[in-house]
This record gives structure tokens, sequence and C-alpha cells, in this order.
């Protein structure tokens, strides 16, 4: 674990979270697929630009989030009375895998707007569910106070160092597998995963924060000029639920992200219904961001240009595709 007031060294970190989820849970993490094609293909005309899928939702657990429990796990000593998340869903979910993985206990915390296909997916990995609170800020609360009592180790969905360098490693194997591409979209919630990518790309590639209007964490952190609490709600607040930017991901924005765009829930939901109908990938809201803004032209890909889109979760009810 790293110590309060260390001087991180984020590229570092995530090298050693992809060394120590190979040496000590290998066969947990998926290399995802980075998936190639013309702008064209999503109706977006760019001379010559090429947009890469990276297919995280394929990712254990669903989504991105298991690279970063997972680091938390491995990085600390777990006490007998396991491990305790709060979460819309997804780190819940991917901290649910990962104990279940090293065979500890987990207890997960989750708001009143988080899914029932969620729900159900934590209790068939086993964990114990709490359902309470009307958003996320809520099930953190009775998260951090469920802690107190049992001295479990605390996983947070964003806001850890661990959590952090282990989305990072997302970053890492995008280069690894593709090369290092020009630019790379991700959509934003408490900023744990663009934390991470911009750790790691820092501005040799260029990272642009994507997020609902409806739940605007670090777009209002910008304009007030420091992190503030903002209402949150929307097609994606189940997973994009945060009411603050993480610390660790407003430094990290502060310095390697200039673009921050907000895109609104219609745009979002056409995005989702396309990846779906278009090219049958099945993905939660959030996931969809990255296409919405290259569909909206939000973000508008340069001459020549390799754009990443970040898909970064499945944990979707599949009635909500149609």
């Amino acid at each position: 674990m790293t110590p309060a007031g260390a001087v991180l060294d984020w590229r570092a970190d995530i090298e050693s979270a992809a060394t120590r989820a190979r040496a000590r849970a290998p066969g947990f993490l998926r290399e995802t697929p980075l998936w190639k094609l013309p702008a064209s293909t999503f109706g977006v005309q760019a001379r010559g630009a090429e947009v890469w899928l990276k297919l995280e939702h394929l990712q254990t657990s669903g989504s991105f989030k298991a690279r970063g429990m997972m680091n938390r796990l491995l990085a600390n000593d777990i006490p007998a009375s396991g491990v305790i998340v709060a979460s819309g869903g997804n780190a819940g979910i991917a901290t649910a895998a990962a104990a279940q993985a090293l065979g500890v206990r987990c207890e997960v915390f989750l708001p009143e707007l988080s899914s029932e296909a969620k729900r159900a997916r934590l209790r068939a990995l086993g964990a114990d569910v709490v359902v309470g609170g009307a958003a996320y800020a809520d099930a953190l609360a009775a998260c951090l106070a469920r802690q107190r009592q049992t001295g479990a180790l605390l996983t947070h969905a964003y806001d850890q160092p661990e959590v952090v360098a282990g989305a990072g490693t997302l970053g890492r194997e995008i280069e690894a597998e593709g090369g290092l591409p020009d630019a790379v979209l991700v959509s934003v919630g408490g900023g744990g995963l663009l934390g991470g990518l911009a750790a790691w790309f820092e501005r040799r590639a260029r990272v642009v924060a994507l997020e609902p209007a409806l739940a605007p964490t670090l777009f209002r952190a910008r304009e007030a000029g420091e992190p503030v609490d903002v209402d949150v709600g929307g097609i994606a607040a189940d997973s994009l639920g945060a009411r603050r930017i993480g610390h660790f991901a407003w430094d990290l924005a502060q310095r390697h992200v200039p673009e921050a765009l907000l895109l609104p829930d219609e745009a979002i939901r056409t995005a989702q219904r396309w990846l779906w109908t278009e090219l049958k990938l099945a993905v939660e809201p959030a996931a969809a961001l990255p296409l919405a803004a290259l569909q909206r032209g939000a973000f508008v890909p340069r001459d020549g240009e390799k754009v990443c889109l970040i898909v970064c979760g499945a944990n979707v009810d599949p009635a909500t595709l149609a």
C-alpha cells in the first residue's frame, strides 16, 4: 500500500500492478481485444482516421474495474473480516470476483439505483450485498461505517493509488497491443480509469474525458477550480454515479487531460443501441460515451489520427438494449 504523503511514481506503479497480477493471480485478468476499424464504420467522416475499440467490457467481471480491485487486494494484507466496498455496481462486482478468486469474504454496499442485474451478479459471486441510499455517496457512507466496525480492507471504487494504478494497466496494454494511439476517449465517473490512463500516457497521447451532462464531476470541478459535489442522474448514473471527482484523478487530469466534454443522455443511448444493433456489443451506457462523442461531433478526429475508444463495461440489463 502506498503510504500517505508518498510521492507516486505512477508509471512504475502501473508496471508493478501488471507484474503483481501475473505472478499472484495468473489467469484472473484478461488481455482484452483491440479492434481496429475505419472511422467511416461509425458514421464519422475523417480523412484517414482509424478508430480502435478497446473491448474492455470483455474483462473479468465485465468491466475495467477488475484491474484496480485485484491490484488493491494483492497489494495489501486482507484481514479475516475480508474486503468491503461501496459501488454503483461494477466496482462491487470486480471486488467480489477478485475476493472469490483469492478465497476471501466480500461485502458490497449498493445504492438503490443500482440495477437488479448487477445485484444478482454480486450474489452469484458470493458477496454479501447491502442495498440502501439514493445514490453512491449514501452507499459509501454506510460502507465506511460498517468498515469501522469490522476492520475489513476497504476497496474504494476509484480513489486509491492501487486502484488507479491497476486501471492504468489498461493503457499499458493498449500500447503493447497496437502501439501508441493519438487520442484516447474515456468515460468519467469518479475518475479511476481516467486517472490510470492519464498516468500511463501522460501527454504522449491525447486523453479526452467524457461525462454525461447529468453527472459532470470533472467538468464542474474545473469550473470551480477544485473538486466539488454535484448532483448526479441520468441513464449512466448507476456506473458513473460518483458525486465528486477523485483526488488522484483530479491531480492527474489537471496535469495530463486538457479536454473534458459533456454528452446528453439521448446521444449516449443512441450510441449504446448502435453498438448493439450494428456490432452486437452489449454494453452499459457508460461504455457508449466515447462513441457518442464521435457520433455527436463533440470530438472530431484529426487527419490520419488513431483514436482509441474505451468500451469500459458490459454489466447491462439486455432488455434495455431493445
